[in-house]
């Protein structure tokens, strides 16, 4: 299919949208509760050949109750794609205490507070190149790759306890405990975010730290083999500054097996992206290198290079066409669709 057509392939779906939907709550005194979520529709077309359809979606709840003006508990439940995809029944599922100006306390099935303090590439495109990207559903790499810069390790494998700072001063850290699971003795995770919203230039930074006792055959990537060794460690770290319109995005991961059983599935991932707002027009640039296999001599390692440019425009407040292309796994791709959010 030709560059043109996807051109107008977003149009159309722009122009038979929706002008966009009001998110569902319902307030009754201390009683709150919220829908939100999106969906994603489109195309994408690896090397020029064959157009396949691609999807993307995520519905999340939360119901809260106020305690008192300083406190409330929390429950939260949240299903989307990249769950179903694995045979997941959630994505995320667990209950928090929220004391204001203090700190949050969550337990259950969620991510690690490394990776929700993590800060992503700036991307205006709907291909998720921040988590589990969907275009390696239909593209997929020549080896193993490691295609997620933000640090995780796990989000329903195990239950788990985080305990995360409110905002001081610009900064929030936290640390994360999880157990309970056959993928792994236990896990502990610790991150920090640093904001600096104010000013002309505003930035973010984070940082984060992970170590996984004895993970057993773990998969938590797209397309790396499941872990079996004696210990796993990661760090990561991210930068986002903001001028103007402007955004500049840097990440890095590093992941370290003791001792794998298996093919191997660890190495560095990095990546550097910006993005530029007008009115209701965006656009983005993209570019993440993987490395997976590095520390151990034995076997060849796997390098991937990815790149990826976006354009959306924002039909309104929750609806906005894109369009993408790039090149990913020495393979290009093209691809367009419609994203709705509520």
């Amino acid at each position: 299919m030709p560059i043109s057509k996807y051109v107008a392939l977003a149009a159309i779906l722009v122009a038979i949208a929706p002008c966009g939907a009001d998110a569902l709550q319902y307030d009754m005194g201390k009683f709150s509760a919220r829908l939100t979520g999106y969906g994603t529709f489109g195309m994408i077309d690896p090397d020029f050949e064959s157009p396949l359809s691609i999807g993307d979606w995520r519905v999340r709840g939360q119901a809260t109750y106020e305690i008192t003006e300083m406190q409330k508990f929390g429950l939260v439940y949240a299903l989307d794609k990249s769950a179903t995809d694995k045979g997941n029944f959630a994505r995320e599922a667990f209950g928090f205490w929220e004391i204001k100006n203090t700190g949050r306390i969550e337990a259950g099935y969620t991510d690690s507070i490394a990776r929700k303090l993590g800060v992503g590439l700036p991307d205006v495109g709907a291909l998720r190149i921040n988590d589990r990207p969907i275009y390696n559903e239909k593209i997929a790499p020549g080896g193993p790759i490691i295609a997620d810069t933000t640090l995780t390790s796990g989000r329903i494998e195990g239950v788990r306890l985080n305990v995360v700072s409110a905002p001081n001063a610009g900064a929030q850290y936290g640390v994360s405990v999880s157990g309970f699971s056959s993928d792994y003795d236990y896990t502990v995770d610790a991150g920090v975010k640093i904001r600096r919203p104010s000013g002309k230039v505003k930035t973010a930074y984070s940082f984060g730290a992970s170590f996984m006792n004895r993970p057993h055959d773990f998969d938590n990537e797209v397309y790396t083999p499941g872990v079996t060794a004696d210990w796993r460690a990661q760090a990561t770290a991210g930068m986002n500054l903001q001028y103007n319109s402007w955004v500049w995005g840097l990440t890095t991961r590093v992941i370290y097996d003791q001792d794998p059983i298996g093919p191997v599935s660890d190495g560095i991932v990095a990546g550097t992206g910006v993005s530029y707002d007008l009115l209701k027009y965006s656009v983005s640039l993209t570019y993440m290198f993987s490395d997976t296999g590095i520390w151990n001599r034995d076997v060849a390692d796997f390098q991937d290079h990815t790149a990826i440019a976006s354009f959306r425009y924002k039909y309104s407040e929750y609806v906005d066409g894109w369009i993408s292309g790039g090149l990913t796994s020495r393979t290009p791709f093209i691809s367009a669709g419609l994203r709705a959010t509520f």
